[in-house]
């Protein structure tokens, strides 16, 4: 359980950093997290991606997984 909170802060942690790199140097095209889901979004198909991304992750994190959400925490 410990190795999953170590790769979600991992993950977070990558996109904070990539975004403030993106942020510090804006005139040297390096691309914020905007940027990048701009592109993205501008095609019909990029959407649909990004919303089929989005219900897969909402599944897996709430659906599947809701006895680690909801559990007892007396448990």
């Amino acid at each position: 359980m410990t190795a999953g909170y170590l790769v979600w802060a991992a993950l977070f942690g990558a996109l904070f950093v990539w975004e403030g790199v993106g942020l510090v140097r804006a005139g040297d095209g390096f691309p914020t997290l905007s940027d990048a889901l701009d592109a993205v979004m501008r095609y019909p198909a990029g959407r649909w991606a990004l919303f089929a991304l989005w219900l897969w992750f909402g599944w897996h994190s709430f659906v599947r997984g809701y006895h680690f959400l909801l559990r007892d925490p007396g448990h």
